[in-house]
């Protein structure tokens, strides 16, 4: 999931109002920060964490992640999974309700599966479905394929199958994204035409869509129909965008806010020293990259790439820019990972700064910069993070000969002008784990994976071994395969890993429940708040 993060204007005095409504209902109000606003609420469109968390609060999909991050049962009482792997079958609970009170049936996912993958929706995640059979041939409007031919089937209203291309030991947790959730299909039109009005989006989760106020606040509260309602213990929930992490701060210390989902990182170790446990540091499956245009001279040398990435320090970055809260990051895919082992890294993790850099110094002199030295434009989204981090780089950088150039612009822009094939030599990126897999960060470098793979990177090796994968049912033969691909792109390093994030919250005395997890999953429906 690509990490994105954008300023916002001050909490407007209506999120006041909203609050103090529910409050005077003598209602359980929960206030909890937000890395921004959505750009959309339509499950098929969404691509942010933002809009993950409040989707996870929504709606409700076959499974789901618990605050421990493990799958459990959701819409889906039960699955199982045929011998080879292939196919699936879910069998949906008796009680699953629309919060306007229709049922939940099976065919309301056929819907939703085949919404996603029509390639008229423009959905920015349908490739993540594409190991449903007929799902990539669906969304690339294959010569013969429809949308009936997708391999997703409802032999009665509570029973839905899936059919896969190849075995996918990481369908559950596939699954429990925010592009496998289910769509209200009459109403589906209605919040196209007016998604201002919160009327107008019928979710099936734990919560229903109750204020929609732009740069101010989201309000949602319990939704009546949920079939587990009885054990939501929060009435009503505030998200705030609190991409103004500093302010976010001033906010949860005045009791505003009972949770975050960010931390300044020069400020945390002063806020430990005040607010000790209340402040939670843990692993998260993502990792900060610097992006190379590998299909642009000098990039497209191996030796300049090389060189680039010998001559950041990770270790001074994480510590002295990051405070801490991140992790020196020397492999493509973090710790942590599901259906793994041991991960590859760049060879030169352990050698001393001097070393890197007097190698870094012949490689661009072999490149033909001994003399002259290598520009570099830098491009990145604005915050007071990256732009540090850039600098910090851009200084490691000067003592082996090269110059750096920033280009600075806000998240939208950032990441439109590389969704759209804008030019570049460096560009600071963010991936963040859709599942638990390391196909999941590996697929990002395959040559036909025109949305993600912005550097233009080709290696036929790495493809082939990436194919290999999707039709090996062993799981330990599996991880063998991806671990030679994985080797490949340390190699070549198309992509520079600079830092593996951790999951950072503020977190109320008053919240309880909240537990870390590799997926940042934090569903409101099983927290409680303290009098």
């Amino acid at each position: 999931m690509l990490d994105v993060t954008r300023r916002h204007a001050p909490l407007a005095f209506a999120a006041i109002l909203a609050a103090t409504r529910a409050a005077a209902q003598g209602r359980i109000v929960f206030h909890r920060g937000n890395d921004g606003d959505p750009e959309t609420l339509d499950p098929h469109k969404t691509s942010t964490v933002a809009e993950a968390h409040l989707l996870r609060d929504l709606r409700e999909g076959l499974v789901i992640h618990n605050m421990m991050g493990e799958v459990v049962p959701g819409v889906a009482e039960s699955w199982t999974m045929s011998p080879d792997g292939k196919s699936w079958r879910f069998k949906l609970r008796g009680n699953a309700k629309w919060s306007n009170g229709d049922p939940v049936r099976a065919s309301d996912f056929v819907y939703s599966f085949r919404r996603i993958v029509n390639p008229e929706t423009g959905a920015k995640y349908a490739n993540l479905l594409f190991p449903i059979r007929n799902a990539q041939a669906i969304h690339k409007a294959a010569a013969g394929s429809s949308l009936e031919t997708l391999g997703v089937t409802a032999p009665d209203e509570s029973t839905l199958e899936i059919a896969l291309e190849q075995p996918t030991p990481y369908l559950l947790e596939l699954l429990t994204h925010q592009s496998a959730l289910p769509v209200h299909p009459p109403s589906v039109a209605k919040a196209a035409q007016e998604p201002e009005r919160p009327e107008n989006w019928i979710t099936n989760g734990p919560y229903m869509l109750r204020e929609l106020a732009p740069n101010s606040h989201i309000r949602l509260d319990r939704n009546p129909h949920f079939h587990a309602a009885a054990d939501v213990k929060i009435d009503t929930v505030i998200f705030y965008p609190a991409s103004d992490l500093a302010a976010a701060v001033r906010r949860f210390q005045a009791g505003e806010l009972h949770l975050t989902t960010d931390i300044p990182a020069d400020q945390f170790k002063s806020l430990k020293e005040k607010l000790g446990d209340q402040v939670r540091i843990g692993p998260y499956l993502a990792t900060y990259f610097l992006i190379i245009n590998s299909a642009k001279p000098p990039f497209d040398d191996e030796r300049v790439r090389r060189a680039l990435s010998l001559q950041i320090d990770r270790e001074f970055i994480a510590d002295r820019i990051w405070g801490g809260t991140m992790l020196p990051a020397y492999g493509v895919i973090p710790p942590h990972i599901g259906n793994y082992g041991e991960r590859a890294e760049l060879d030169f993790r352990h050698a001393s700064v001097l070393e890197r850099e007097d190698e870094a110094k012949r490689l661009l002199a072999s490149a033909g910069f001994g003399s002259i030295p290598l520009q570099v434009e830098f491009r990145f989204n604005t915050t007071d993070n990256n732009r540090h981090t850039a600098e910090a780089i851009a200084e490691q950088w000067r003592a082996i000969g090269v110059e750096t150039r920033f280009v600075q612009t806000d998240f939208r822009t950032h990441f439109a002008y590389l969704r759209d094939g804008g030019d570049f030599d460096v560009a600071r990126y963010g991936w963040i784990g859709d599942y638990s897999d390391p196909q999941n960060f590996l697929f990002l470098f395959e040559s036909d994976n025109a949305g993600f793979n912005i550097g233009k990177y080709s290696n036929p090796q790495f493809d082939a071994l990436m194919k290999l994968a999707t039709e090996e049912l062993d799981i330990a033969r599996r991880a063998a395969i991806l671990r030679e691909a994985d080797s490949i792109v340390i190699r070549d390093e198309p992509w520079i890993p600079v830092l593996h994030y951790s999951t950072k919250n503020l977190v109320s005395l008053k919240l309880t429940g909240f537990e870390q997890n590799l997926r940042g999953a934090i569903p409101t429906r099983f927290l409680s708040l303290k009098a």
